[in-house]
């Protein structure tokens, strides 16, 4: 069971998120309807995982996966993109995000990479 951190700036995503990552057992500590908000999120709970969409209104993904690091480099960030933004999944995994996921996604594919960047500690 990991403490998860969900940011997407559009509410069925991250009521879909949550219902899978709930549903594999796991424990949603925030719900981020931006990358600032995420960032206050992960200082305020600390969780296990962060799962970060690339694009986002209010701060994007990729400047609050290089706050996230800066406040913890061993984080553990899941970034999630739709296609066409591969130069962004360069930049994020430059800045150490540990796991991608391209939308549209199956529930099988969010619980396995939670299982895959939760069974590595940093």
């Amino acid at each position: 069971m990991a403490n998860i951190l969900i940011a997407d700036d559009a509410s069925f995503m991250r009521s879909s998120l949550k219902f899978i990552v709930e549903s594999a057992g796991h424990v949603v500590v925030g719900l981020a309807k931006s990358g600032n908000e995420a960032v206050e999120m992960f200082e305020k709970h600390r969780p296990d995982i962060v799962t970060l969409d690339i694009l986002m209104n209010g701060g994007d993904g990729i400047s609050a996966l290089r706050q996230i690091m800066k406040l913890d480099p061993g984080a553990r960030v899941i970034m999630i993109s739709a296609m066409g933004h591969e130069e962004k999944q360069k930049e994020a995994k430059v800045l150490g995000a540990a796991g991608f996921i391209r939308k549209p996604f199956k529930a099988e594919d969010i619980v396995a990479e939670i299982e895959r960047i939760g069974s590595h500690r940093v």
